[in-house]
């Protein structure tokens, strides 16, 4: 039974885990997956494929760039930008994410203020 949101009477999106192992079309890092797994940890970049989280049903399939990192209640999150239809998804980094590679984006996104 899918829950509604009383606020809005719309369905709530689910998150569906999905295990499956990658290649980052990025960086070319074999990535394995652990059903949480939504970007490459080498070089932090992503690929459109979720409508809702885990669902793989977006038609796009474009490379997300991580475009600039947020700190939200200690926890660091990516802000991709997809580079074929302009979609943005913020995810939660993991703690197999490079830390150099968190600040480089950090860095980059100042350089640019």
């Amino acid at each position: 039974m899918q829950k509604i949101n009383e606020k809005t009477d719309l369905p709530q999106k689910r998150f569906t885990r999905t295990i499956e192992d990658f290649t980052c079309e990025n960086c070319g890092t074999e990535v394995q997956g652990h059903g949480y797994t939504n970007h490459c940890p080498v070089c932090l970049w992503s690929k459109h494929v979720d409508v809702n989280p885990g669902d793989r049903l977006a038609e796009c399939k474009g490379l997300m760039k991580p475009m600039y990192i947020e700190s939200k209640c200690g926890q660091y999150v990516i802000v991709h930008k997809c580079q074929k239809c302009e979609f943005t998804r913020r995810n939660k980094t993991s703690p197999e994410d490079s830390f150099e590679a968190i600040l480089e984006v950090s860095k980059q996104h100042r350089s640019h203020y």
